[in-house]
């Protein structure tokens, strides 16, 4: 079969790079030969198989932390499926090649977005409104798309997106992958990249590695982007701003959030979550899911869970406004949430900020990041006890709440006044406990998270499930806490 010509018209055409006059002598070929429609068959078969078989390792080797690297020729191989065969036949029943379409890209995992694992897409316009799901182009880029989202792959180089966050991978052999917003474009240059469209079309580029091409609609002129920029584009001009990492689902997270999906994590951080809400001591718990809007400036996107809704704050000065615990006094109080933030060069990052931190009332709470990408409770008036190690004359905690890139993390934090101690957790594990000389029972009230009237107290990224408790939640509570609503497994 190798040493006919004709297999070199297969080729071409399996590649897409197939002219109308090698369409036409394939055509022709099938429609004359019986048996080379037999060998045409068997190729696919073999293809699609070493297709299912390559992403079937693949997904593999992620779920056990590995990592799979595929020769050159089955990377570009991975997008046949089995069905590509059945897809072949019914064409060839008609005689006629055109009606064998190659998908564009492949469906790899899915965590609540209605797209099944295998499906293959060619051209059709896509829209969902919950989940996130991840494709395999025909060239071997890994491409994420999380809701709410509306795209359409144009060819197995080019993804058109209306709506939606787009995170890619690109290897070597999908060089060229281009995204298009309808303010302009990505061109990747071998690399990883995201793209947010938000519901207003002002399209965002971010370069977590490598180099990306961006082009604003209407401006002739071209930049490009390396590892840690990004750019915004709107009305043919494009501006820089700090990376987002954490604002997308990056393809190495896709395979932990589909499995925490599949084996009912969210229904056992619902039944936490009605724990809590019967828990006496409960001051607020904020999951986000009010239909009526919070006061403030940020952006509504999705929470851990597909449907869910998590505040995103993106800009300088966005901010969320709450008012709980007012006219009271907590002798205890346990502040937790889930997360996704970017490390980026701002002294701190609001938790939660009480308002009347000026007016001298002992007891004011403030929870932050701070730029060492650590914890920090600070209630005015408190002193730290004598021999404390912080130099900020806060307690601080002492592990980097960002140990991997993008990820959730959940951030706990107990304060006892009674017994003059913080103690910091980090995804349920205690990191640090702090003793104060001077501890005042803390005081709540108007409060905004993200931001906290002035700019070095900006969050970049999600909040979800922000919980304040009136007591001391134990090590124990806490771990379980984290284990009932990780998303990941």
């Amino acid at each position: 079969m190798k040493d006919d010509p004709r297999f070199e018209w297969i080729q071409e055409y399996r590649e897409g790079t197939a002219s109308a006059e090698t369409t036409s002598n394939l055509e022709g070929a099938l429609r004359d030969d019986p048996k080379f429609r037999l060998h045409f068959l068997e190729y696919l078969n073999v293809d699609g198989a070493l297709a299912a078989r390559t992403v079937a390792v693949s997904a593999e080797m992620q779920a056990a932390g590995g990592s799979f690297s595929p020769r050159k020729e089955r990377v570009r191989r991975v997008p046949w499926l089995p069905m590509a065969a059945s897809m072949a036949l019914a064409g060839l029943i008609g005689w006629g090649v055109q009606t064998v379409r190659i998908p564009f890209a492949t469906v790899t995992s899915s965590a609540g977005s209605g797209l099944s694992q295998g499906a293959a897409l060619r051209g059709s316009a896509l829209r969902f409104d919950v989940g996130v799901v991840e494709f395999l182009t025909r060239k071997g880029a890994r491409v994420v798309v999380e809701a709410p989202a509306e795209f359409r792959f144009e060819s197995a180089e080019r993804l058109r997106v209306l709506r939606g966050k787009v995170a890619a991978d690109v290897p070597p052999e999908a060089k060229g992958f281009t995204v298009v917003t309808s303010n302009g474009s990505a061109v990747d240059l071998g690399t990883r990249f995201g793209v947010d469209v938000s519901a207003s079309a002002e399209a965002e580029i971010h370069v977590f590695q490598g180099e990306v091409i961006a082009q604003a609609k209407g401006n002739l002129t071209k930049q490009s982007l390396h590892t840690g920029e990004a750019l915004i584009m709107n009305h043919g001009v494009g501006t820089s701003r700090d990376l987002r990492s954490a604002a997308f689902i990056q393809p190495d997270e896709m395979p932990q959030l589909a499995a925490g999906l599949s084996s009912g994590q969210r229904s056992r951080a619902q039944a936490s979550l009605a724990g809590v809400r019967k828990d006496l001591a409960l001051i607020a718990l904020f999951d986000f899911t009010a239909p009526e809007p919070f006061p403030g400036v940020f952006r509504m996107a999705q929470g851990r869970w597909p449907g869910s809704r998590a505040p995103e704050f993106v800009h300088t000065g966005d901010h969320l406004k709450v008012n709980v615990g007012a006219e009271q006094e907590w002798a205890q109080l346990t502040l937790a949430a889930w997360v996704r933030i970017d490390q980026l060069g701002s002294p701190y990052q609001s938790l939660y900020h009480t308002d009347g931190w000026q007016q001298e009332t002992p007891g004011q709470v403030h929870w932050m990041i701070t730029r060492d990408s650590t914890m920090r409770l600070a209630l005015k008036g408190n002193t730290l006890a004598p021999g404390s190690i912080e130099n900020a004359g806060y307690p601080d905690s002492v592990t980097s709440v960002m140990p991997e890139r993008g990820r959730w993390v959940h951030l706990a934090t107990v304060y006892n006044s009674e017994t003059k101690t913080v103690r910091f957790f980090l995804n349920g594990q205690f990191d640090k406990e702090t003793r104060q000389e001077i501890a005042y029972p803390a005081r709540l009230g108007a409060a905004q998270i993200g931001n906290w009237n002035r700019e070095d107290r900006k969050l970049s990224g999600r909040m979800d499930e922000l919980l304040l408790l009136g007591r001391a939640l134990s090590d124990s509570e806490v771990r379980a806490l984290f284990q009932s609503g990780n998303p990941y497994r």
